[in-house]
């Protein structure tokens, strides 16, 4: 490991609500949640406000509404997410070569690698200053972790949370780690952690002196000896520049196994759905659907089908997602279930929809017998426009602003941008021809030249 601080570890804070927050003053030090708001919507980002009230990520919108009812409720916008995303990383390749995105929001960054700081002084200046760069250049925050390895960073981030720099210094890892909880690491998700408390194992320390061998019996030879280098501050992983993305997936861990079959269906259909907008958000599309499914007793099972052709579409995903899990034997209750795309491109073949209903026993178009024309009158009225709460709109004599609600025929506008106050409210009729959808407003007019990085002077450069 490394003798200089010098992975950086950024974190956008609440990064979706805080985008929300910016560009909706009537929002700001208001509670947000940002996720999907059907019923079986979940919540992918809150608000610092929200999180008051204990909504977290990953929480059933339901639960959320429960615990937050006053809060405002959004629909994710994912193109200015992505946007400020790339002037984020764009900062950060500034620093180095070496930069590795988790998400849109997340990434670790090798600052000896590009030669921006080789100790603990220049590491410390250069998390200062990406931080006030990034407010400048997007008007948000950002938590920065700095330390010898990339298992330090993140967990030093997450103490600078919300809008802070933490810096571990080598050499006192050991004493930090120690009193932590064992789900500090990663890795040890609710299951680990209950399995290890069962074993009377609930700090870090209590792993260290556990020792390999016992740990390696509990868990498994695999996972027993990467959580016991963990838990002695031994990571040498190093920071691997964004490469080209091999497949997209998404899974979820349950505090408590799920034995209803009917859940478990609803489950994979919702993972099915985040796997297909993070297939969209970038510009991606695949031809093998990857089931993974967890069951009570650790044993994992992952089933694949290979379509015809690349697809993004939504439907094709959630069959084929339903299809592998037929099969498979859940009676003893699951406690991971995952849905992956891989066979990456960067199109999407047109038929494919087709295809996969061909897969499932329905006939296509061509083959189908020959249907009369419906008569005019006949002809199924023009679908309502659907308004999406907390997406951009702009309307021909009041201009813009965002969706604050609408039902029952009726769409409620609150008009402000992000460089004015909070703005006045108004009802309209969900098909009034002066309000249109809208592409999001920047919420920085003026974006400021960021002064490049005088060449490094340290002796450690």
């Amino acid at each position: 490991m490394r003798t200089a601080p010098t992975i950086l570890h950024l974190d956008m804070d609440a990064f979706y609500a805080s985008v929300e927050q910016a560009a909706k003053p009537s929002l700001r030090g208001k509670a947000v949640i940002v996720g999907g708001l059907g019923p079986r919507g979940v919540v992918a980002t809150a608000s610092y406000e929200a999180r008051v009230f204990g909504v977290h990520s990953a929480m059933p919108m339901a639960q959320a509404r429960r615990l937050a009812p006053n809060a405002a409720y959004l629909v994710p916008r994912f193109g200015i997410y992505r946007r400020i995303s790339e002037q984020v990383m764009s900062l950060l390749r500034g620093l180095s070569p070496l930069v590795e995105p988790l998400s849109l929001d997340e990434a670790f960054v090798d600052l000896e690698a590009g030669g921006a700081a080789w100790d603990e002084e220049s590491a410390r200046r250069v998390g200062v200053k990406l931080r006030a760069d990034i407010r400048a250049v997007t008007g948000l925050t950002g938590s920065v972790g700095l330390a010898a390895s990339k298992m330090l960073a993140k967990i030093a981030s997450e103490q600078a949370k919300p809008d802070g720099l933490t810096l571990i210094r080598p050499g006192t890892e050991r004493a930090l780690l120690g009193p932590m909880p064992v789900r500090t690491l990663p890795g040890v998700g609710p299951a680990t952690g209950d399995h290890l408390r069962r074993a009377g194992i609930t700090t870090i320390d209590e792993i260290a002196e556990a020792g390999e061998d016992e740990l390696v019996r509990l868990l498994g030879k695999a996972h027993g000896q990467a959580l016991y280098a963990m838990a002695l501050a031994h990571d040498e992983r190093p920071v691997v520049a964004e490469r080209e993305a091999k497949s997209v997936s998404v899974e979820d861990t349950y505090d408590v196994d799920i034995h209803d079959r009917l859940r478990i269906g609803l489950e994979v259909q919702r993972l099915a759905d985040r796997c297909v907008r993070r297939l969209r958000d970038a510009g991606l599309s695949g031809r093998t659907i990857v089931l993974k499914v967890r069951r009570y007793d650790f044993s994992t099972l992952t089933r694949s089908e290979t379509l015809r052709g690349p697809t993004d579409d939504q439907a094709v995903v959630r069959e084929a997602a339903a299809r592998l899990l037929e099969p498979v034997d859940t009676t003893g209750g699951v406690r991971l279930l995952g849905v992956g795309v891989s066979g990456l491109a960067d199109y999407t073949q047109e038929d494919l929809f087709a295809q996969a209903h061909l897969a499932a026993g329905e006939a296509t178009a061509e083959e189908r017998p020959e249907a009369e024309e419906p008569l005019a009158e006949e002809q199924a009225a023009p679908p309502e426009r659907v308004w999406l709460a907390g997406h951009d709109v702009r309307h021909g004599e009041y201009g813009p602003g965002w969706v604050q609600g609408s039902g029952l025929g009726r769409v409620t506008v609150r008009f402000e941008t992000p460089q004015s106050g909070p703005g006045r409210v108004r009802t309209f009729s969900v098909d009034d021809p002066q309000l249109e959808p809208a592409d999001p407003l920047p919420l920085v007019l003026d974006v400021p030249e960021i002064a490049e990085r005088p060449a490094p002077t340290g002796t450690g450069a």
